[in-house]
């Protein structure tokens, strides 16, 4: 485990929370280049052009997880008018739309001690990751959606799944962290 020698180990657990966020309507999207300006319409703001960029805007979220295809996130109440909209511009922009709400658990980990309880499980430079910013990665051996939410919050979204074996990691390396394992 990579635990930041400045942090240390006793303190971890009473520095940082593992939460479940409530659920909302989330999408994958897959658009081509040429049509990411009518599927910007159809979502209600413009789509970023660049992998691992987050757009907010109005309670909705759009993240870059490739360069044609991004993650949205909306008001459970905002669903069916999403699907509306995107089927509204299939002719003028083909795209695959599919409904991942029931999909994937979204998990908030928020704390000082946030990085070192994820580096227990994720490969990444998580600490180089703006604020903001999300990318795809895995976590142990699940694929994970990770959000930079603040300085030391981010947003955890894996398959519901794999959930368990991920809450299972992080109530266990907190659990060790705090008996100084």
């Amino acid at each position: 485990m990579n635990i930041r020698p400045e942090t240390g180990t006793a303190a971890l657990a009473t520095r940082v929370t593992v939460s479940d966020l409530p659920t909302s309507a989330r999408f994958s999207l897959r658009v081509g280049p040429a049509e990411r300006a009518a599927a910007s319409r159809a979502f209600g703001f413009d789509l970023p052009e660049r992998i691992g960029v987050r757009v907010m805007e109005g309670g909705k979220s759009a993240l870059g997880l490739g360069p044609d295809e991004w993650v949205l996130h909306a008001p459970e109440a905002e669903a069916t008018a999403i699907r509306d909209a995107f089927a509204a511009v299939e002719s003028e922009a083909p795209h695959s739309l599919v409904d991942i709400s029931d999909r994937e658990i979204a998990l908030a980990i928020e704390g000082p001690a946030a990085l070192d309880l994820l580096a227990c499980g994720c490969p990444r430079d998580l600490g180089a990751l703006p604020v903001g910013a999300g990318t795809r990665t895995v976590f142990d051996s699940a694929q994970v959606v990770l959000i930079r939410e603040a300085e030391d919050s981010f947003r955890l979204e894996v398959w519901r799944s794999f959930a368990p074996h991920v809450r299972a990691i992080l109530t266990t390396a907190s659990a060790e962290f705090a008996a100084g394992l």
